[in-house]
């Protein structure tokens, strides 16, 4: 009896009703979309509500807990695990919403992206293996599960903490982008950026250019997360990067270091001078216009 108990508390159904409060948001009262969490707090919420309300707010909607006193955006993050949750919960939210993105990149005449694409053609493939009654060995399973893993893994960091972007063209010798603007994680480090630049203009090799900040050229290594907070501390997003070709220090060396190895002004020398030669004579002209001074001091 106590473990047909157990087996029925285990199994007991319960209302969605009953856990609304738990998978809504606070500001839209709608189920949560892209959910991200406040990193303080904890608290849940619609991304786009979040980014609205922090446009003019820095504390929690819930708790009014301050975030950040000037950056609140930079203390927030996607929780992937609570969107996991609500669209298991919810029926066909998950459906209803890709194609809603869907239709939007219709209408605006853009490509639907690649993410949404593959979530799309995941949770197809999944509700028609559903429907099928599809019985799946435990090899079959269990490699199944490791790929999901995988892939879990490999997110491109789209749940790290996001940079926003603008590079401009600092040079009339290369062309600007096509896109400008991009967002990516603040773990990418500027040899990251030179490959994308490089790569969107078919450059040989991304050694070739120099990205700068406030007119300081930006170590390779630096992340850009260091970058914001070292460089662009209190500025406004996004965060604004110009690139150029790579200048040689020793182009801008000056020319009287070059003239100690190798002058090109020629002196003539003087009699007092230790670099003159024994032989040396001024020219005809030179010992003419001595004379003259000479005669006419002595009219004189």
């Amino acid at each position: 009896m106590a473990a047909l108990g157990n087996s029925e508390m285990l199994t007991r159904k319960i209302k969605l009703w009953d856990i609304n409060a738990h998978i809504t948001c606070r500001l839209c009262e709608g189920y949560l979309i892209d959910a991200t969490t406040v990193t303080e707090c904890l608290h849940t919420f619609c991304r786009s509500c979040l980014v609205k309300y922090l446009e003019e707010n820095n504390t929690c909607p819930t708790c009014r807990i301050v975030i950040h006193q000037s950056h609140p955006l930079q203390y927030i993050g996607h929780d992937r695990t609570m969107q996991d949750i609500v669209y298991k919960l919810v029926p066909g939210l998950q459906d209803a919403e890709m194609r809603k993105q869907r239709d939007f990149y219709q209408k605006l005449g853009m490509e639907v992206p690649g993410d949404v694409k593959a979530e799309q053609c995941g949770m197809k493939n999944q509700l028609d293996s559903h429907r099928n009654g599809d019985i799946k060995s435990e090899d079959t399973a269990n490699k199944e599960t490791g790929e999901e893993k995988r892939e879990e893994d490999e997110d491109y960091h789209r749940s790290d903490e996001q940079v926003s972007i603008c590079l401009e063209c600092n040079s009339s010798k290369l062309r600007g982008l096509k896109r400008k603007w991009i967002r990516c994680s603040a773990q990418a480090t500027v040899l990251h950026l030179k490959k994308f630049i490089a790569k969107k203009l078919n450059l040989t090799s991304f050694n070739e250019l120099d990205i700068l900040c406030n007119e300081e050229i930006l170590g390779k290594d630096h992340t850009l997360k260091f970058v914001v907070v070292t460089r662009w501390r209190f500025k406004k997003s996004p965060l604004l990067l110009y690139y150029r070709p790579k200048m040689d220090l020793l182009d801008y060396q000056p020319s009287t270091k070059c003239a100690k190895t190798n002058t090109t002004t020629r002196v003539p020398p003087t009699r007092t001078s230790k670099t003159a030669p024994r032989n040396w004579k001024p020219c005809c002209s030179w010992r003419r216009g001595v004379r003259k001074t000479a005669l006419e001091s002595a009219m004189s």
